[in-house]
């Protein structure tokens, strides 16, 4: 571990040291050019916004709202706060006004920076019914602000309110001040299950995280960091703050559904990412395999099955591998293989992590085949992140979640559920006494809510424990494990499995709908439109055969017996989503019980 520093001091401790090398590669709103800012271009930005925050009257330890997507201004205030040892809250660009609302008043914030014109007109509506709320800070300057408005002002204006550090005295001692108590942020959880619940994070707990995460995710100074998910989420959060700490160059993101497009543009060397990014990679790359010609679908298949037995037979069980395996899968890894690698930008690939959901087993093999480094891991907010994950260069099992990191302390209840306890897990929900006491054991341990074991040193997670269905007939169902094996079906965009006090296993599906169209067309299935497409029997066999194929290896209870592909997509706005883009269960099975019950009806 190269540095450890109290998040306070971090970007200018950093400037000291790298002065005018690359810090930040990012583009404005909604432009494409790529630019970049130095360390110390940064650290005088973060000057500036500290001094502004004290010249509009935010004390230590008070909350500061960031509504945006990931930008470097967004960095520049994290920074800027915390250097008066401010607390940032952090809230997905994509919450809805009701979110905010609840938000903003719950933690009783009183300056609010917001990204675009869409944060900022949801921010404009709740204003007056936010009683604490004084202004709303624009990043992006192209944003139209109401002539109505006196409330709101852009960034760059506020930016003047700290020009040439009138306040940097204060500053300085209030850096004095810092300490590992203090809160950092408040992140409030995506609630699927009903409120968003404000977990507390402290500068200590950062500490800790960085300090166990030294010892093992190897990123250096000459890594190039995509930030892919938003700094909102822990995962990227976290990651990308240690990787600063470590003295590597950010790539800054700001609209996830451009991250293929940007890798090619900026070849990162290393990415945290959710299991989906990967799946729809999987699906991209076999589909292009299955409408290649037929020498080079073979070449391709021979190439995997080779890069399979190299890497997951061999390498991840810790064995060498055989001196003619070990030549042909370089052959193939220098030309068939590094071929994927370039269309993805990731000539360079170092290592990526992956957590936040279920990882099937085919993607994870499928990954690790081409000669990427996907590193598994398992986290919570709760847990600042990382509680475990694979060692890159270590063996590792295909499943696992990985070896808990040091310092913490893993339980398994009698009931299977995985607790935690040590220097990274929070202290409590924000104004939630209530919640933060059913949270911990009696011995002060943290309940996940997860089911797993551990084997050999691994976590292994199960389920969870709230999620498992029971059927009529008194067998237990994990949906998520159902879930994960059937996404990685390139006509599969989304998928909620049902089974809770039902006599078999269904499911609702959003199919990829440009490839179930395609697909039409070329068998000529006629249809109107997306309604007359999803209901059509031999779109519908087409997906059962697929989905009997994928689910071979399931007991005889756990497979789908009956689906509904959906004509639209799951959305936010009507509830069906979280923000990280899980599904709100209850919220489907409300929504569609017409289309349930027809499932189940004899």
């Amino acid at each position: 571990m190269q540095a450890n520093y109290h998040m306070s001091v971090l970007v200018h401790e950093q400037a000291k040291k790298y002065g005018d090398r690359e810090m930040l590669i990012y583009h404005d709103f909604g432009h494409r050019e790529w630019k970049s800012l130095s360390w110390k271009q940064v650290s005088a930005t973060v000057s500036q916004v500290s001094n502004a925050l004290l010249n509009l009257g935010v004390k230590p330890q008070e909350n500061v709202g960031i509504f945006s997507q990931n930008s470097v201004q967004y960095i520049e205030c994290d920074f800027g706060a915390w250097g008066i040892r401010a607390v940032t809250i952090p809230f997905y660009a994509t919450s809805s006004e009701q979110q905010i609302q609840f938000m903003v008043n719950d933690a009783k914030v009183r300056f609010l920076f917001v990204g675009e014109q869409d944060q900022y007109d949801k921010a404009r509506r709740i204003f007056s019914m936010c009683p604490t709320l004084e202004r709303i800070i624009v990043f992006d300057p192209q944003v139209r602000m109401s002539t109505h408005d006196p409330n709101s002002i852009y960034f760059s204006d506020f930016l003047k309110l700290g020009e040439n550090l009138p306040r940097q005295t204060e500053v300085n001692q209030l850096l004095k001040e810092a300490s590992f108590e203090d809160v950092a942020n408040i992140l409030y959880t995506s609630g699927t299950t009903g409120n968003s619940k404000g977990v507390i994070l402290t500068h200590g707990q950062f500490h800790a995280a960085f300090e166990a995460n030294g010892k093992c995710v190897p990123v250096t100074e000459n890594d190039r960091i995509m930030n892919f998910l938003p700094y909102t989420h822990i995962f990227e959060r976290g990651w990308a703050l240690y990787s600063m700490m470590q003295g590597a160059t950010l790539i800054v993101n700001t609209y996830p559904q451009e991250v293929q497009q940007s890798m090619r543009e900026t070849h990162p060397t290393c990415m945290s990412a959710v299991p989906r990014f990967w799946e729809k990679v999987y699906m991209g790359v076999m589909d292009k395999i299955d409408h290649s010609n037929g020498m080079q679908r073979n070449l391709f298949k021979h190439a995997l099955a080779v890069g399979r037995k190299h890497n997951i037979e061999y390498l991840s069980l810790g064995k060498k591998p055989p001196l003619a395996l070990h030549l042909e899968y370089e052959l193939l890894n220098h030309t068939v293989f590094s071929l994927v690698r370039k269309e993805l930008g990731l000539e360079k690939a170092h290592f990526f992590p992956t957590a936040g959901a279920t990882v099937s087993p085919y993607v994870e093999e499928f990954v690790h085949s081409i000669g990427i480094n996907m590193v598994v891991g398992y986290g919570l907010t709760e847990s600042l992140a990382t509680v475990s994950c694979n060692h890159l260069g270590d063996p590792y099992t295909v499943g696992s979640v990985g070896i808990p990191i040091e310092g913490i302390s893993i339980k398994i209840s009698d009931e299977g559920e995985i607790l935690l306890k040590g220097p990274t897990i929070t202290i409590g929900y924000y104004n939630r006494d209530d919640l933060t006491k059913e949270a911990f054991t009696e011995d002060g341990y943290f309940r996940t809510g997860d089911a797993g074991y551990l084997k050999n040193g691994e976590l292994f997670l199960t389920e969870r424990i709230k999620d498992l269905f029971k059927t009529s007939n008194g067998k237990y169902i994990a949906p998520q494990m159902i879930e994960s094996k059937l996404l990685v079906d390139k006509y599969i965009d989304q998928i909620c499995v049902i089974a809770d006090q039902r006599k078999f296993v269904s499911a609702l599906i959003i199919p990829v709908y440009p490839l179930l169209e395609e697909y039409a067309e070329q068998n000529g299935i006629c249809f109107k439109n997306r309604e007359e497409l999803c209901c059509n029997p031999r779109i519908i066999n087409m997906m059962k055969e697929r989905i009997d194929t994928l689910q071979q290896q399931l007991a005889h209870y756990e497979k789908v017996k009956r689906f509904t592909l959906l004509p639209h997509h799951l959305s936010m706005e009507r509830g069906e989503l979280t923000n990280t883009l899980k599904i709100r269960r209850r919220v489907l099975y409300e929504s569609y019980k017409t289309e349930i019950d027809a499932m189940y009806a004899e």
